[in-house]
This record gives C-alpha cells, sequence and structure tokens, in this order.
C-alpha cells in the first residue's frame, strides 16, 4: 500500500455532522467534498456524525473518480468513536478500511485516555527492516486519530496547534500555524473561515528514503475550517494539498443546511 496514497486520503476524509445538541431534537448536518487535481475531478467524500454532550461518532467514506479511476480505483470507508472534550475529540475507537485496486487493508486501532492500546492491520504489511522507521511505544502516547483530530471544539485554538497523529500504521505530527480568515460559502454555509498553513513532520512508521514523504514534508499544505451551525465544533471546508503532479484541492460542496 503506497503511502501517499493512504495519508492523502486521511486528509481528505473531512467529517459531516450530524449533531445532537443538548436538550434538542436531533439535527442532520450533511457535508460533501469534492477533490481535484487541478480543474480535473478525482475524488468526493461524504460523511455523517453524532455529537452529543460527551460523545461523539464519526463515519465517512471516499471514492475515487474521474480520470483518477484510469489509474487506479481508491476508496475508503472510515468511523471513530470517542468523547467530547473541552479542547479537541479523542477516540476511543478508529477504523478504517482502505482499498486500492485489487488491494485491500483494514486497520483498527483502540485507544485509553489518548494512549494506542492495541493496533490490528490485515493483512499485515511486508516491511524491510533496513528502510523502515518502527513506531515505538513513546510515539504511541497522548496521540490523535487523523479524522477527529482535524476537528475542533468551539471553544479550542485551532491554530496554531500541532496535532499528534497515528493513523493505524504511521506516527505523524501536522503542525498548524495562523494565517488569517477569509470568507467562504457553499451549499448550507456563509461565513468566516479560519485558515491555517499545516506542514506534515513524519516521526514513524514509514520507509525511509521515499520521495514523496520528503516532498510532502519540505512542501506547506493549507486547511481552512468553519464553525459548524448545528454543532458547536469547527471542522475543515477547504484545503490544498501539494503533489509533484500539482495541487490537490478539497472543497466542501455541502456544509450543513
Amino acid at each position: 500500500m503506497k503511502f501517499k496514497g493512504r495519508f492523502v486520503a486521511a486528509l481528505l476524509l473531512l467529517p459531516a455532522l450530524v449533531a445532537t445538541p443538548l436538550g434538542s431534537a436531533e439535527v442532520r448536518h450533511v457535508s460533501e467534498y469534492d477533490i481535484s487535481l487541478g480543474i480535473l475531478p478525482i475524488a468526493k467524500a461524504s460523511f455523517s456524525s453524532e455529537f452529543g454532550d460527551r460523545d461523539y461518532k464519526i463515519n465517512g467514506t471516499f471514492r475515487s473518480a474521474g480520470i483518477a479511476n484510469l489509474i487506479s480505483k481508491v476508496s475508503a470507508e472510515t468511523s471513530v468513536s470517542g468523547r467530547m472534550q473541552a479542547d479537541k475529540l479523542q477516540a476511543d475507537q478508529y477504523h478504517l478500511v482502505y482499498s486500492s485496486g485489487r488491494r485491500t487493508r483494514v486497520y483498527q486501532v483502540q485507544y485509553r485516555n489518548g494512549n494506542v492500546t492495541r493496533t490490528t492491520i490485515q493483512p499485515e504489511p511486508t516491511r524491510n527492516p533496513k528502510n523502515w522507521v518502527p513506531v515505538t511505544d513513546k510515539d504511541l502516547r497522548a496521540v490523535l486519530d487523523p479524522l477527529s483530530g482535524l476537528v475542533f471544539p468551539a471553544s479550542a485554538k485551532v491554530c496554531p496547534s500541532r496535532l499528534p497523529i497515528y493513523d493505524g500504521e504511521s506516527r505523524m505530527d501536522l503542525v498548524l500555524t495562523p494565517k488569517g480568515t477569509k470568507q467562504f460559502s457553499t451549499a448550507g454555509f456563509k461565513g468566516e473561515a479560519i485558515v491555517c498553513s499545516i506542514r506534515y513532520q513524519p516521526k514513524s512508521g514509514y520507509r525511509r528514503g521515499r520521495s514523496d514523504i520528503e516532498y510532502l514534508s519540505r512542501t506547506p499544505m493549507e486547511i481552512w475550517f468553519a464553525k459548524a451551525q448545528s454543532a458547536n465544533v469547527y471542522a475543515p471546508v477547504y484545503a490544498v494539498i501539494p503533489t509533484r503532479m500539482g495541487p490537490v484541492y478539497v472543497t466542501a460542496v455541502r456544509y450543513g443546511g
């Protein structure tokens, strides 16, 4: 399985929200995203979630489309559940089914108080110990999953922040730096978005010397967060991810409503 494909897919799995505000009936808040390489459509993503007073659940799907399917069909189904905290969403369980072409791999991660207690990968990947950077026990302490790690309670600091992410195989830091605010408008939302520069810093769980990892770590990305009107959280509505083939744009075409 290619690192870049799984990492980019994780960034593209941007949450939609099905919020359950305290003391009110369930409110359905749906978000959908179009993903393009330059002007060429390459994928779509959609999500549904439930936010309670103390816990949350997020489910999402990702499917390649357009010209991307001529190279290799990629899909992902993901889910995460955990607890709402004042400054973050802390997962208890994270699940990802990632398919590229005919190959499918399933990741299951269990957390306790932010620490990883168990990881399973089926089938197990083949690794060369000479260039593989192993994940240590220290790397698995105080970490976030790649899905709810990019959702912030309204009281939290969105950026600057450092997000310690573990996706079931790779451990990385995402460093967010403020770049101001911009207006954003789409179906279901119109208002101000917080703009952050985002840098990828690999820690462990990757193959040393990979050109795509080195390129991504040298090149800043950009991500915009907007406050969901039916839930007291900030989630991504727009992102730019540089690749050697050109920039990948992730745009919310529906955000609530």
